[in-house]
């Protein structure tokens, strides 16, 4: 007899068929998805995060959402986030400028109305623990193709010694010799003429002062552009004031029009949570460095100026009791955001790490630079030293150690060339040098790296070409260790992040990512590339521990330079280390704001006293961050102190 299967059998045989067929046909599908459970098993299990640490998103509501270009954490210990307008012409072209201020604690969020387009400005810390932001955008980049009409750098000059002249936007300059007609787009001052009288003769002589301005035609197309220099008259000038005022120009014509920086300058309050002008830079500057001095005032560096080109090497200091701006009076050409490194004895290390605009042959020498004499002492030993665009520099700790860190880097420009190089130097040493380091977990620009409280130093991320191309994001992280010159892998990012990203330690020893401007978004460079609106935080390894010290802040909220500080903690015998740290400010792969020093303390009982280094040169004035280490290296909370300048201690 004929075996015949039962109606059951039937239906189990043809359904294992269709999920056989289905699995082939799906296959890697279903096989991504196995992996992808099993990742998100493995990296949850508590040995796992123990080792490694672990990454969490955060929540941010949709309308707190923006494109995160710079974060500094405040001594409210909350974040400060500025997209200003965020790498978007539509929103510069709207006035549509964003910042959000950032409770991590709470995770609560709060809208900051933003005065001016602080796209790509400078800032830093401030001694009385305000966050001083300087330049911006006052105009998109036009590429080739992009310019519709001819355009570029007028000089006015000024003949007149007995008085300055602001001309308006939209002022008129009509060619002598080629009768074409330009407008200015933004106002301008011109300087009055300086005269001397020689004290001999007695004759007077006249020199005339000059600003710039950028100047379009009146209308698009070929035909207004010139092709040579020529004198310009203003119009709405008469008589001796036609003669004293005039504009010379050479080639104005429909070349790439670079980005424009802004002179406006502000100090973000972080208890009033607003922005408050102050006196505008002399320069206008986007990409520009500031620096906090020894003595609390801001070193302002580079940056494009407002004809879109790199200032060329006027340096101006920020006095925050003045809220005015000085030039120093010798010059020293840097390219756009270079990291510049407050050192002992007041002189600042420019390590050569840079983000962008400037010639590849100029400004891009590491050294130490004094500014009082304007002397550059080299610093040789660079391995790749024409890939240090979008590198990270890092001040190893302790800070008292003056050993610096310079990470990855990539070619100048668009350059698709990248490093897996690191670099470290002691600035200490009888005849300073770079030494290479052990390399990082991939040839990579734009990596973040971020000082933690037990003396290591988290680097993330960052891509292999320019801006993330060819899908060359980096999901990796490491932690690296001073003391034994050694690198480990940490856990992966969840996310790329490469051109306008960052990283910044938070109070309670995690660390928060953010941003990341892919030029495109798929491997054939086809697609345009999306902001990453995303934030992450990393919890390190540390943080999973049986236990951590505390610091309760009975001490005091300002101690001076030299002086004491006694906390409480009950976990006192344990402390093995006390170091106070600097609140980062973080831009462009550049945070020269952060530091880690290390505290002389003695312990009681239930508690622990410090004792300040005197070295403003090494403890510049603002609000630290102090923490305790126990002996298997888990940091406490942190507490926050000010210290203020020297002459302002007592």
């Amino acid at each position: 007899m004929k075996y015949r299967p039962s109606r059951r059998t039937r239906r189990v045989a043809i359904a294992t068929a269709v999920v056989l067929a289905l699995a082939g046909m799906n296959g890697p599908a279903l096989y991504d998805f196995a992996s992808e459970q099993y990742h998100q098993y493995e990296i949850n299990k508590p040995e796992y995060k123990a080792a490694n640490g672990h990454w969490d998103v955060v929540d941010v509501p949709d309308k707190y959402r923006i494109n995160t270009i710079h974060a500094a954490l405040l001594h409210t210990g909350k974040v400060l986030l500025v997209a200003g307008s965020g790498n978007n012409a539509a929103n510069f072209k709207a006035k549509s400028f964003r910042t959000v201020l950032w409770d991590p604690a709470k995770n609560t969020f709060k809208n900051i109305d933003t005065p001016k387009d602080l796209f790509c400005s400078g800032h830093t810390q401030l001694p009385d623990g305000k966050l001083l932001v300087a330049g911006g955008t006052q105009r998109y980049e036009k590429l080739d193709g992009d310019v519709k009409k001819a355009g570029g750098l007028m000089i006015i000059y000024n003949e007149n010694p007995d008085g300055p002249r602001t001309f308006p936007a939209g002022t008129l300059f009509t060619g002598k010799g080629n009768g074409r007609t330009f407008t200015s787009k933004d106002p301008v001052v011109v300087p009055r003429a300086k005269k001397t009288k020689d004290p001999v003769t007695g004759k007077v002589t006249v020199t005339h002062s000059e600003a710039r301005v950028y100047v379009e035609a009146l209308k698009e197309g070929r035909q207004y552009s010139t092709g040579s220099q020529d004198n310009y008259r203003i119009q709405g000038l008469s008589g001796a004031d036609a003669r004293n005022f005039y504009g010379i120009a050479q080639k104005l014509s429909f070349d790439k029009k670079d980005f424009q920086g802004i002179k406006d300058a502000f100090e973000f309050d972080p208890v009033a949570e607003r922005y408050l002008r102050v006196d505008p830079m002399n320069e206008a500057r986007w990409y520009p460095t500031l620096t906090t001095l020894q003595d609390g005032k801001v070193l302002s560096v580079s940056g494009l100026d407002e004809i879109g080109q790199v200032v060329p090497g006027k340096q101006e200091v920020y006095d925050p009791k003045t809220k005015k701006w000085t030039y120093l009076p010798k010059q020293r050409f840097f390219p756009t955001y270079p990291a510049l490194f407050l050192t002992d004895q007041g002189r600042i290390f420019y390590t050569g790490s840079n983000a962008g605009y400037g010639p590849d042959n100029i400004g891009r020498t590491p050294g130490i630079w004094d500014l009082k004499s304007n002397a550059f002492q080299t610093v040789p030993g660079m391995s790749d030293p024409k890939i240090l665009e979008t590198s990270m520099s890092v001040l190893l700790p302790p800070a008292q150690e003056q050993r610096y860190m310079v990470l990855g880097g990539g070619g100048v420009g668009e350059d698709p060339k990248s490093t897996d190089k690191t670099r470290i130097v002691d600035l200490h040493a009888p005849n300073p040098r770079f030494k290479d380091g052990p390399p990082l977990y991939a040839k990579a620009r734009y990596p973040s790296s971020v000082i933690m409280p037990d003396d290591t130093v988290l680097t993330t991320n960052g891509s292999g070409d320019y801006r993330g191309r060819s899908d060359s994001n980096i999901l990796k992280a490491e932690l690296y260790d001073p003391k034994a010159n050694t690198s480990r892998a940490v856990a992966d990012p969840l996310v790329g992040r490469n051109y306008h990203s960052g990283a910044l330690l938070l109070p309670d020893g995690r660390v928060m990512t953010f941003g990341s401007d892919s030029l495109y978004a798929d491997k054939d460079n086809t697609k345009p590339g999306v902001f990453q609106q995303q934030i992450d935080i990393y919890t390190p390894p540390y943080l999973f521990r049986d236990s951590r010290p505390e610091l309760t802040d009975s001490g005091p909220k300002t101690v001076a330079l030299g002086g004491k500080a006694t906390y409480r903690s009950p976990q006192a015998s344990s402390i093995k280390k006390m170091r106070l740290l600097r609140p980062g400010s973080f831009t462009h792969v550049t945070n020269i704001e952060q530091r880690s020093i290390a505290l002389d303390f003695t312990t009681t009982e239930d508690g622990v006293t410090v004792t300040l280094p005197d070295d403003p040169s090494l403890v510049p004035p603002g609000w630290y961050m102090v923490n305790a280490v126990d002996g298997k290296g888990t940091p406490s909370k942190a507490v926050w102190v000010k210290v203020p300048a020297a002459k302002d201690a007592g």
